[in-house]
């Protein structure tokens, strides 16, 4: 409803520049010719006190001299003099900046302390400003380059974002003559205020921008970033390319930009979830921009090879593993009509070698017949030029099968001179090509990465687990404190256990023995066979000083164990406070696979969810695979399914396949722990135990820390999982129970019976237009929702033994974080039973415990009912100046 807060910092229609310069290749220097030889259609405001001319543009002395409304400004002074210019810009009315000047955060304490100040000033006037230490902004539409490199960039539709601005300049030198054209492209340094997050929400609805490229050293608001990544890739191709890989790599990231570097796997993890595609070099990352801003959008993994000649299938079939992709196995009907139309020479398989002399037309056939197979979700077209090849004219008819067919057909032609042309064509038609089999088999790979992470993308966790199941909150917590307050920061295993139980994960019986007497009476009530463990708070690993003994049979050896374990323990760790030990109850099974379930926490994205291959021999296996909480049932499979280990999970040798269910059943719990205790640091659950009937947590470790103070109970989570806690119940006049709470996933099939169920005319108001159900798409956008930056509320209550919807209530966050954008819409049936009045009402309350300060919204003139309800809560209405038949209506919060 209103201009994105940035719109004055990427679409400005007059620019100020402090320290204009004439001085050879000074940043002023740069920065203000490439301002004036760019093309800008605005003003342009040189300021420099010093001089009366710069570049042959007048000079000012200041902002007051020039007397103008100036859009943007931009800073290339000394660093003592920025927090000054801020002041300066903000008495001036100024709400975006461009710092480019170094010398903060990044050269130390004193850097930091001045980049605080820059930062504190710009709040106090609300300017939002890019850097400092970067290199600037392109802008190609607008003729904007207020950058001090020596590149330009044509206008394209790929957005580069980067905090390496040297970087951004190599990427536009390689761009120059590959025919790559630009949106925009931003160095965000420092990001002391804009960052990735606000970046994203711009070019999120930016008309210019088709996709989007960013390069990540390093990041400061994990929330904000997935935040906005999410919002982004739900609309348009993001790929991500992130230096600090390696230790090394991590290290060189955090000395450059001063952020915190998380670990590799957790960025991945959190790129999966986000719908975004990672690649590892700058040749990928416009292969992948290029592939997914084609006619093509995603595929499967299963793919098809066409080729006409041996070789170069046989390199793309070897490299289709390393990047996730499958031979796909042709079925008995597609084989049967490649028998029909091909030489009897073909290869009668998969890759389809369709023999030198190809012609187009035999292209054609393979083309649609291994389309049409249900097994395959594209096709790698290869052709090498020989002698009796034609390559424009099979070209030619591989565009023609392409208009037939939605699969993806990627291409590769290789040569050089002779089959330029046929590129040409490819491009023109907006098919992928490539120079390369393993390119074009890593194109398909990017499509095929795109719709998994974009499924991954539409995974949003409901409610876990059910009020019949509820996990013990206060008495985790409790357990927590208690040990916080004794300093310790690592629980004993009966604490660790107890811990578990608190969240209804299954873990067998123990207890403390502080002598043998006591050891024998536990055993003997549990049942033997059991485990003895050394119980000390000074030893986490108990197997490293041989305190751990298993499978005790009878009363004699308990006692004898007891003491051995004591005895060889001083021995190994005489500095260690022995209490006792532990006694459990061995988990019996003949078929158990151990396997091991975690929580790390990570410096950037918080809570990360690990599993693998358990046992004594994990470090050895390193078989884990992780993902970021919270998770659903879909993503605990996803999870597993990474891991060596699953396989083992299936029938093997003789043993019945282990109950996935109940491994899944214990990842949700344990999604619930790190969403719920934000004072958790590192937890294994290793062995947990899983046979064919259930999982069993064997023994655990856990560590706990004092959680940064925050009125957010989820401000340790990367991802806000399911707010259980804003739910309300009322009763209607007639006795019913509605509740009001946060809408779910699971709850599509009730809301699109909800919008069914309406008549034309509330449909109508609701949509300002006519609908008569929501699209899937829809339907995925308004019940899968980021409860970070919107919020959802339906009205329902319980018939005939399911919910049943009578109103939902909507805000999205607005781009400037202060406001937001609601609507909202009751059943006829319901309508005037006052729901509409309490469901706006507790929306509210949310966007003002959120720290909202105004709500928002657009009324048509005719629908008297919601004005009047509108009015009933003191919200202001005014016709719109663009729009007679539409009110808008806005309150403070």
């Amino acid at each position: 409803m209103r201009p994105h807060y940035l719109s004055a910092l990427f679409a400005p229609k007059s620019v100020a520049m402090f320290g204009a310069s004439e001085t050879p290749d000074s940043v002023g220097q740069v920065v203000f010719n490439n301002l004036l030889e760019g093309g800008f259609d605005g003003d342009i405001y040189a300021i420099n006190p010093k001089r009366e001319t710069v570049q042959g543009e007048k000079a000012y002395d200041d902002l007051e001299s020039i007397g103008e409304d100036i859009d943007l400004a931009i800073v290339a002074t000394p660093a003592r003099t920025v927090p000054g210019i801020v002041e300066q810009c903000g008495l001036y009315g100024i709400k975006s900046m461009i710092i480019l000047s170094a010398g903060f955060r990044e050269v130390g304490e004193q850097g930091r302390a001045l980049e605080d100040k820059v930062r504190d000033v710009a709040r106090s006037h609300g300017i939002r400003f890019m850097g400092p230490n970067c290199l600037g902004l392109i802008r190609p539409s607008l003729g904007l380059n207020a950058t001090f490199g020596n590149n330009s960039a044509s206008e394209g539709g790929v957005a580069l974002v980067s905090q390496s601005g040297a970087l951004c300049t190599s990427i536009l030198d390689w761009a120059e003559n590959r025919d790559v054209g630009f949106s925009a492209v931003v160095s965000t340094g420092i990001a002391a205020d804009v960052d990735f997050g606000d970046i994203l929400d711009f070019l999120a609805s930016d008309a210019k921008t088709e996709s989007i490229i960013l390069y990540v050293e390093g990041l400061t608001d994990s929330r904000r970033f997935m935040s906005g990544l999410r919002a982004a890739a739900r609309i348009k191709p993001v790929i991500a390319i992130k230096a600090g890989r390696s230790t090394e790599g991590a290290a060189a990231s955090m000395s450059h930009t001063g952020a915190l570097v998380g670990g590799d796997e957790a960025f991945t993890a959190a790129l999966n979830r986000s719908g975004v595609v990672r690649v590892d070099t700058i040749s990928q990352v416009f292969a992948a921009a290029g592939t997914l801003s084609s006619k093509y959008r995603q595929a499967g993994n299963r793919m098809a090879i066409i080729t006409n000649a041996g070789g170069p299938a046989v390199l793309a079939t070897d490299h289709a593993p390393d990047v996730g992709l499958n031979i796909a196995e042709l079925d008995e009907g597609t084989m049967n009509s490649l028998n029909e139309v091909l030489p009897a020479t073909w290869s009668h398989g998969n890759p389809v070698d369709i023999i030198g002399d190809a012609t187009p037309e035999r292209y054609r056939q393979a083309i649609d017949i291994v389309l049409k197979d249900q097994g395959v979700d594209g096709v790698l077209v290869i052709l090498t030029p020989q002698a009796m090849t034609a390559p424009v004219d099979v070209a030619q008819a591989v565009v023609e099968a392409s208009e037939k067919n939605r699969k993806p057909i990627i291409t590769s032609w290789m040569g050089g001179r002779q089959v330029d042309p046929a590129r040409s064509l490819f491009r023109q038609a907006r098919i992928p090509t490539f120079n390369t089999p393993e390119a074009a088999v890593e194109a398909f790979g990017y499509l095929a990465a795109y719709k998994a992470n974009q499924q991954l993308l539409l995974q949003t966790p409901g409610r876990l687990p059910t009020e019949h199941d509820e996990p013990n909150i206060e008495a985790a917590r409790l357990i927590i404190e208690a040990a916080l307050n004794e300093k310790r920061s690592v629980l004993t295993e009966p604490e660790s256990i107890a811990l578990l139980e608190a969240f209804n994960v299954p873990t067998v019986r123990n207890g403390i023995a502080r002598s043998a007497e006591e050891a024998l009476i536990l055993a003997t009530s549990m049942g033997f066979p059991v485990a003895m463990k050394i119980y000390s708070e000074d030893i986490s690993h108990k197997s490293d000083v041989g305190g751990v003994k298993l499978n005790i049979r009878n009363a004699a050896d308990v006692r004898g164990n007891y003491r051995e374990l004591i005895e060889r323990v001083q021995r190994k760790r005489p500095d260690a406070h022995l209490e006792g030990v532990t006694v459990e109850a061995m988990h019996r099974t003949t078929n158990g696979r151990e396997v091991m379930v975690g929580v790390i926490n990570d410096p950037v994205f918080g809570p990360v969810i690990s599993f693998g291959a358990g046992g004594t021999f994990v470090e050895v296996m390193e078989d884990a695979a992780i993902a970021i909480p919270p998770i659903n049932e879909r993503l605990a499979r996803n999870l597993i399914n990474r891991t060596k280990v699953a396989k083992a999970l299936g029938e093997f040798r003789n043993m019945p396949a282990a109950n996935t269910e109940a491994l899944v059943d214990v990842l949700l719990r344990v999604s619930n722990m790190a969403c719920e205790l934000p004072w958790l640091k590192e937890m294994d659950i290793n062995p947990l135990i899983l046979d064919e009937h259930q999982a069993m947590a064997v023994d655990a470790r856990i560590v706990v820390g004092v959680p940064k103070p925050s009125p957010d109970r989820y401000a340790h989570m990367a991802i806000h999982p399911y707010p259980a806690d804003l739910e309300t119940t009322f009763q209607l006049p007639d006795g019913r129970d509605v509740t009001i709470r946060p809408i779910r996933p699971e709850d599509a099939e009730i809301e699109q019976d909800f919008i069914r169920g309406l008549s034309d005319e509330t449909k109508y108001f609701r949509f300002m237009h006519a609908v008569h159900e929501l699209t899937p798409e829809m339907l995925v956008r308004f019940t899968q929702i980021d409860y970070d930056r919107e919020m959802a509320l339906i009205a329902v209550t319980w018939e005939d033994g399911k919910e049943v919807e009578h109103g939902v209530v909507r805000y999205v966050t607005n781009p400037d974080q202060n406001s937001c954008e609601f609507a909202v819409v009751v059943s006829d049936e319901f309508q005037g039973h006052g729901i509409g009045q309490r469901m706006v009402t507790r929306l509210m309350e949310i966007a003002r415990a959120r720290g909202l300060d105004m709500m928002e919204g657009e009324v048509l003139t005719a629908n008297h009912r919601m004005l009047e309800l509108v009015r009933s809560l003191d919200f202001q209405v005014e016709r719109s100046p663009s729009n007679p038949g539409v009110q808008y209506v806005w309150k403070e919060l």
